[in-house]
């Protein structure tokens, strides 16, 4: 655990829980050890900050490259933040990005760590909880790990798609029983990802309350988007 990150907890936490006040429940579902998945829905960009500040223990997510270079104080500040909730950078220009994406999060996880994933792809614009992509299912199974499936309300309010700066809003996370890979050791390779992705999505619908999608949602377009 990096001093940086020490030190996000310890000032961002106890700052956003005294604004925010956050409904958490669950938070025993998590494993205090080893590597496990938290799965989510997404809802804002704020997501990936939300979520490790209230988990149990420390998750990393990825995060765009250019997030951690930028010059200036502006530029030292945004790194400095990102790295303080535990972000790891990738290159999602690269025409590798999402077999990249998978690699830096089986390292996280081979190294008994917790990892942040949306399997829905991208941010819901309308709400919907959309169809999961697979990658979820390909890390707990080649990992080995459970996966944790975490239902965010209200996030949305607090940095709408569009708004540069947060807002005050009720927020609440909810940490499910975790999935584990093992349910699905037997099944043909495809099968057990498709099902053991909609296993997660159904849990975090039975979280979130949300209006299933019947298709995926399509994913950005814009490096700014996602």
């Amino acid at each position: 655990m990096s001093l940086l990150y020490r030190a996000g907890q310890v000032v961002l936490k106890p700052l956003t829980h005294a604004i925010y006040r956050p409904a958490i429940t669950g938070g025993d579902n998590v494993p205090r050890t080893g590597g496990v998945i938290l799965a989510s829905n997404h809802l804002s960009f704020i997501d990936s900050f939300v979520i490790p500040l209230v988990a149990p223990r420390q998750v990393s997510f990825l995060a765009k490259a250019d997030y951690f270079t930028g010059s200036g104080p502006m530029g030292a500040i945004r790194k400095g933040f990102f790295e303080s909730v535990g972000a790891i950078p990738v290159d999602r220009e690269s025409s590798r990005a999402a077999q990249e994406s998978l690699d830096l999060a089986l390292e996280v996880l081979r190294a008994d760590r917790a990892f942040g994933i949306y399997p829905e792809g991208t941010r819901s614009r309308d709400g919907r909880l959309y169809r999961g992509r697979t990658g979820v299912a390909w890390l707990a199974l080649t990992a080995g790990v459970p996966v944790v499936p975490v239902g965010l309300r209200g996030t949305q309010d607090i940095q709408p798609v569009g708004a540069h700066w947060p807002r005050l809003a009720k927020v609440a996370i909810s940490f499910g029983p975790p999935i584990h890979p093992d349910s699905y050791a037997g099944m043909p390779q495809g099968r057990a990802r498709r099902e053991l992705t909609d296993d997660v999505m159904d849990a975090i619908a039975g979280l979130t309350g949300q209006v299933r999608a019947d298709g995926y949602n399509a994913l950005p377009t814009s490096p700014d988007e996602g």
